[in-house]
């Protein structure tokens, strides 16, 4: 085969179309950056909520069960160890880790029970079975039963592989960010 060599014109007209997808990315990339610091947006890529695009609504009272939240977990050795493991996404909360999207199940002064599966003041949590161990074989421990302290709240997530309160506890409502709401998502 005899090397052939392109004219500048073809070369331009070869890649043009090359860099107006990669300028094209990077505008929309900019764009979402953009409009989730300024909207609010997060994007949710753990199974333990809907995956896809939420808003965190600002909120001027303290969380309510049932309330779904964003909130960082705050910097201890149960958090670390769980960010060591890969249970926890790298993120801009103390300790380095993404804020949680999980539902909140118990508040202040709510009796919590864990055993094999959770229970708030005598109710089972649906959804709620303790794994003994995690999917690379390593052992879980669950959180011990109690009071909810004041200040605190106790977080959930039907999803059977969740890092939840089931295994590091409840946490501080000073963490929480503001509720989250769906706004583009998908259930796998």
């Amino acid at each position: 085969m005899i090397p052939t060599t392109m004219s500048p014109r073809e070369t331009q007209s070869r890649i043009r179309p090359v860099v107006t997808i990669l300028l094209a990315g990077a505008l929309l990339a900019l764009a979402l950056f953009i409009g989730g610091a300024a909207g609010g947006l997060r994007i949710n890529m753990t199974s333990s909520e809907p995956l896809g695009l939420w808003r965190v609504l600002a909120v001027d009272r303290p969380p309510a069960v049932g309330d779904v939240v964003f909130i960082c977990p705050p910097e201890n050795d149960v958090i670390r160890e769980a960010r060591k493991r890969g249970y926890l996404r790298s993120g801009l909360c103390p300790g380095g880790v993404a804020p949680l999207i999980k539902t909140v199940i118990a508040a202040a002064g709510q009796h919590v029970a864990i055993g094999a599966s959770v229970s708030v003041d005598g109710r089972v949590v649906p959804s709620s079975g303790l794994a003994q161990r995690d999917e690379k074989g390593r052992s879980l421990s669950p959180f011990q039963s109690g009071v909810v302290p004041q200040g605190q709240v106790v977080l959930h997530s039907s999803f059977a592989g969740s890092y939840d309160s089931r295994y590091f506890g409840p946490l501080p409502v000073s963490g929480m960010l503001g509720l989250a709401q769906e706004v583009l998502t998908y259930a796998p």
